[in-house]
């Protein structure tokens, strides 16, 4: 696709003075990019086979605070080297940016130059190796919403984060008018993320005044991730280009909706070319193997749930009567439940996730859904029947975990995460979780200030 570019091609591109600079980038716990600016002469000549960052990258939080208790690096350790090892395939022009180029890369030990386990990108492609191994491959995309902001990030700041001005006034939903007075940033991300080679499908006006959905083509499940991480980073980018800015913060305002990532899913063969989700025979058009791959992932959705919703602010989205989910049960079409039929009885049937929010890393939430339903095939686990009707107010259904304080306890008590990621993973995302919930724990928020100042 156009955007995408061989090593060769860059190597010419160079030469002609086109581009001159390239990001090597990794992702960190956050879904953040990481990574150096090479000059586009020594990326050529030796860095595009590897290069180093320091290993407090896959153990810091979002203030990229050394967070002690780690096992894989802390100050006794040193906070020694990782190899970042670029994966030539995601190679891609960034349109946006000046003579620029961009590559992910894999992380790898620094000694013996094995994938480091706890670094996001390992973990998706271990359980896509396993779905590999059983015949099968992943088919994944990622809806993105965020708000829009006619004020800076560097006014945001200084204002405290405040009476900060939302691009629109009213709902917007599929509204043309209202979203074409926000044109100028959206245009801008349409054909930016599409000359970087990112598949996009289209843009619309979400449910509240500035708020905006961004979607990509369905793809194979590492590239999917690897879009998502890079369409997060290029929409800050071309946001604040402009003098604006924009939050994939779930819930920014008590009183707003908040921001998902609606996850659709199905499971293929290794060549893509027939969906082993799709039965036409069977109700919905479910194969019996969908049925076990749903009912993983329902036996499972509080232990994944952390991977989802990995900060304290994700809880406060589950609202009911906000198309946020609330219940963990599945339905057809039905955008009250936490995983929704789609495209029931054709050959593009699949499962939505809608627990997820645009807060999350799309490695650890894929690799978090595959594991589940891998271990519903693995033991053929029987689905429930479908909820019909509203799942805000359905009577003993399962629930959402509502804190991260719950979510933490299902993933540590997870036999099957800790079967699928190993100990050694799910101890370290615990950890990350546990500093947030402990830093959280600590802050006095402008609530408690407010609401006791005077009453107390």
């Amino acid at each position: 696709m156009k955007g995408l570019m061989t090593l060769e091609e860059l190597k010419a591109e160079v030469s002609e003075g086109s581009i001159d600079t390239v990001l090597v980038c990794q992702v960190d716990m956050q879904s953040r990019l990481m990574g150096k600016r090479f000059h586009a002469d020594f990326f050529i000549d030796s860095a595009w086979e590897e290069t180093h960052s320091c290993n407090y990258l896959l153990a810091t939080d979002f203030e990229m605070e050394t967070v002690g208790g780690y096992r894989s690096t802390s100050w006794a350790a040193g906070y020694g080297d990782y190899t970042m090892k670029p994966d030539l395939t995601t190679l891609r022009r960034v349109p946006w940016l000046e003579g620029t180029a961009m590559v992910l890369c894999d992380v790898l030990d620094h000694h013996g130059h094995e994938d480091v386990p706890h670094s996001p990108r390992a973990i998706l492609k271990k359980q896509l190796e396993r779905l590999d191994q059983m015949g099968m491959s992943a088919m994944m995309a990622s809806e993105l919403e965020f708000f829009l902001f006619n004020t800076s990030y560097t006014e945001c700041q200084r204002a405290g984060y405040r009476d900060m001005e939302l691009a629109g006034t009213y709902n917007e939903d599929y509204h043309i008018f209202q979203t074409t007075k926000e044109e100028d940033v959206m245009r801008s991300i349409r054909n930016g993320l599409h000359g970087a080679g990112i598949p996009v499908e289209c843009s619309k006006g979400e449910a509240c005044a500035g708020q905006e959905e961004i979607n990509i083509l369905y793809a194979d499940a590492l590239t999917s991730a690897d879009n998502h991480v890079i369409v997060k980073n290029g929409c800050k980018e071309i946001a604040w280009s402009k003098g604006k800015s924009l939050t994939f913060l779930a819930k920014w305002d008590t009183d707003k909706a908040g921001s998902s990532s609606h996850i659709h899913q199905s499971l293929w063969n290794k060549n893509r070319t027939e969906s082993l989700f799709y039965d036409s025979g069977a109700e919905y058009g479910m194969s019996p193997l969908m049925r076990s791959y749903l009912a993983g992932l329902l036996s499972h959705a509080s232990e994944i749930t952390c991977f989802l919703a990995p900060f304290i602010n994700s809880y406060k989205r589950f609202q009911s009567g906000t198309f946020a989910p609330t219940r963990a049960i599945w339905s057809p079409d039905n955008r009250t439940a936490g995983y929704r039929l789609c495209a029931e009885d054709t050959k593009s049937v699949r499962v939505e996730c809608r627990v997820g929010g645009s807060d999350l890393n799309p490695y650890l939430a894929y690799a978090a859904l595959i594991a589940a339903g891998i271990n519903g095939i693995e033991n053929q686990l029987e689905l429930e029947p479908a909820f019909q009707g509203d799942a805000y107010h359905g009577e003993d259904l399962r629930e959402i975990p509502g804190t991260l304080r719950a979510a933490i306890s299902a993933l540590d008590a997870s036999d099957m995460l800790r079967s699928a990621f190993g100990d050694q993973v799910i101890d370290h995302y615990v950890h990350a979780a546990s500093w947030e919930q402990k830093e959280f724990d600590r802050v006095v928020t402008d609530w408690e200030i407010a609401r006791g100042f005077e009453r107390a």
